[in-house]
């Protein structure tokens, strides 16, 4: 897919809207060879998904050996509205917190006391962290009424060809 039809996509109002939230489904190979999908917190920066995870995560040493990856943003209403990326897996190890894990978890809402407990706990338990970052090289929209799975409007055109005939 092509940069211009990528940032066509992502540039629409509901993908924006799904950018901005912060929790995602991350799927990879893991090292046994069999897939994974897990939950994981978000951060669209305008140009790639920015996630942040332990130095010890067993995820890292699985993207560090095959670093493509795909993730799910979606709703949980009806109908569901669904942004697909594709892209590779890059790793940055950083000293301390990543301003992008403070960030996506200040969605959460916490009073200060909270919050200043929460951060307290969180640099007490990690040293540093490893950013992981996604540039989108493939993406779809999926809102079931403007868009749909391929399939489904592979199979809406087809029946818009019998009816022509």
């Amino acid at each position: 897919m092509d940069q211009d039809a990528i940032d066509e996509v992502l540039n629409r109002p509901l993908s924006q809207e799904l950018l901005a939230r912060d929790l995602a489904r991350l799927a990879f190979i893991a090292l046994d060879g069999t897939p994974r999908a897990i939950p994981i917190g978000i951060v669209w920066n305008g140009t790639e998904i920015v996630m942040c995870t332990a130095t010890n995560a067993r995820k890292l040493p699985a993207l560090r050996r095959n670093p493509a990856v795909a993730l799910t943003i979606d709703t949980e209403s009806h109908p569901p509205k669904v942004l697909l990326i594709r892209g590779q897996a890059e790793m940055d190890a950083v000293d301390g917190i990543p301003d992008e894990y403070y960030q996506w978890n200040g969605t959460y809402q916490m009073t200060l006391e909270q919050r200043a407990e929460w951060e307290e706990g969180v640099k007490s338990l990690y040293d540093g962290m490893v950013r992981v970052m996604v540039k989108p090289t493939w993406v779809k929209l999926i809102d079931f009424e403007t868009t749909m799975p391929t399939a489904i409007e592979e199979l809406m055109q087809q029946q818009k060809e019998r009816q022509r005939t």
